[in-house]
């Protein structure tokens, strides 16, 4: 199913969908799973401990963040499709970055990471079919729907990479 298919547009995460381009969805997450194709990796090392402003995160707390995110909405994704319409929570951001230690990291190992949940996200999301993937449910106080959290899943680290384009350039 492509972006197009996405019923209700979800308020608050459409900033990610619409980062996400019009294909099918299987494509789109295929065609970054590799976080190298949106953020380059060698980017990242050079920035090292590098923040922008105080208390703003490093490279490797971006990292860690898209890894933690994508096993969020991932998880949220098989709720919703297995049709459990138990709201669920949001998550502080903030605290999982705190709580990471993402520091003591390297950022090879990071991305080998992220490579290894996008995988996982793929094979579920390949597990899906369409009735599946336009499945709803309540997540921090918004409708979303199985197809556009993996539309978010694509946005999102197009989002970080714009960010660290845009305020991490020395």
């Amino acid at each position: 199913m492509n972006k197009s298919d996405i019923a209700v547009m979800p308020a608050y995460f459409d900033r990610y969908v619409n980062l996400a381009p019009a294909i099918d969805i299987i494509d789109a997450l295929s065609q970054q799973a590799s976080l190298e194709s949106v953020l380059p990796a060698a980017l990242m090392t050079d920035l090292g401990d590098y923040v922008y402003a105080p208390g703003k995160w490093t490279a490797k707390d971006i990292v860690q963040h898209l890894i933690d995110t994508e096993r969020i909405m991932a998880y949220r994704a098989l709720r919703f499709a297995r049709a459990d319409s138990t709201p669920l929570p949001g998550f502080e951001e903030d605290d999982f970055a705190r709580s990471a230690r993402a520091s003591r990291r390297t950022i090879t190992d990071l991305y080998a990471e992220f490579e290894a949940v996008r995988q996982a996200t793929l094979a579920m999301y390949r597990s899906f079919d369409d009735e599946m993937l336009q499945g709803t449910s309540i997540c921090a106080g918004r409708d979303l729907s199985v197809l556009a959290l993996g539309f978010v899943l694509v946005g999102h680290p197009i989002h970080h990479a714009n960010v660290v384009r845009e305020r991490y350039s020395r």
